[in-house]
């Protein structure tokens, strides 16, 4: 597998796109339910499924399609399945080295025997897959979830469970404060796990900064709010806090109006860590390595800054 510096940056340059998937990269922005190619469910299925629109209104265009056109024929046990060893296959195929996915606490009702067999699932994934790429599973937790006492106390029992590296909050930033999940927070720090939590895809810079503060956050999923300010993209710099940015969904979701103004580019020029990623592929349908080609055909960065991109994601990981 290529993977020296002119290579990736002429495969960028000459739009060789399977010698881009063939560089090592990472994926760190993944949730687990959404994350392989709707064709690969159509597939499955034996039907087709509706194409999401090019421009949804924000998370609630979102649900609105996954609750109408996904829901009904994947939201179960053997669903749910099939699309995590599929959306691991998709992810070997893009040359992603290190793959953290996230298992959203919810996944629990596809389960009779609750943690104990999510877990099984989940450990048969890293071991499946061991050789070919570090799968890092993630605990997941959307943010209506802290007000359901059974779920938060099933997150809970997640942490002890020695098998998620990483945790992530998301869903609608006005369904709870930080406020509300920093017990939770502190117990999967005191764990060793990696914190992470989605703020500032729609909301404002100031909100980034008091979330990673309040939940002693490692890195921000999306947080393209802080290009807003200097102060708060200083802060992050000299911090520095990731940011887990994934390009197209933020432009199918009307976060920002297109690629060429993202600005991912913004953040990168004041020095704010910034990684590149899928967030949802069964949805936004773009890989890694074609965010990656996208950003370079849009002129948001050279050939090399993308390379250096590339480059610190794996080394931060290593």
């Amino acid at each position: 597998m290529k993977t020296n510096l002119i290579d990736f940056v002429e495969a960028l340059s000459t739009d060789n796109l399977t010698a881009i998937k063939a560089a090592r990269k990472t994926d760190v922005h993944c949730h687990s339910f959404l994350s392989t190619r709707r064709e690969n469910a159509e597939r499955w299925l034996g039907h087709s499924l509706t194409k999401p629109p090019l421009k949804m209104k924000g998370l609630g265009g979102m649900m609105e399609y996954i609750d109408t056109v996904l829901a009904p024929h994947l939201d179960h046990r053997q669903g749910f399945e099939f699309i995590a060893v599929s959306a691991i296959d998709d992810a070997i195929q893009d040359g992603v080295v290190i793959l953290e996915m996230s298992f959203d606490i919810r996944l629990l009702k596809f389960y009779s025997d609750g943690l104990t067999e999510l877990r099984a699932f989940i450990e048969m994934l890293v071991e499946r897959y061991r050789e070919k790429i570090d799968l890092r599973p993630e605990l997941g937790f959307a943010r209506e979830c802290a007000d359901d006492p059974k779920l938060m106390k099933s997150a809970h029992e997640a942490v002890e469970l020695d098998l998620f590296q990483s945790m992530d909050m998301y869903s609608h930033e006005e369904a709870c404060a930080p406020e509300a999940v920093q017990s939770l927070y502190a117990k999967a720090g005191t764990a060793g796990m990696k914190l992470k939590a989605h703020v500032g895809e729609f909301g404002g810079a100031e909100e980034v900064r008091r979330t990673v503060e309040v939940l002693d956050l490692d890195e921000v999923q999306h947080g393209i709010a802080a290009a807003e300010s200097v102060e708060v993209m200083r802060w992050l710099s000299e911090n520095q806090i990731q940011l887990n940015v994934c390009p197209t969904s933020n432009v199918m979701l009307d976060g920002v109006p297109d690629l060429a103004s993202h600005p991912i580019r913004v953040l990168f020029d004041n020095g704010v860590p910034v990684t590149i990623n899928t967030d949802d592929l069964m949805i936004f349908g773009q890989s890694v390595s074609e965010e990656y080609r996208n950003l370079y055909q849009a002129g948001v960065f050279s050939a090399e800054e993308l390379d250096d991109i590339r480059r610190a994601s794996l080394e931060v990981l290593d």
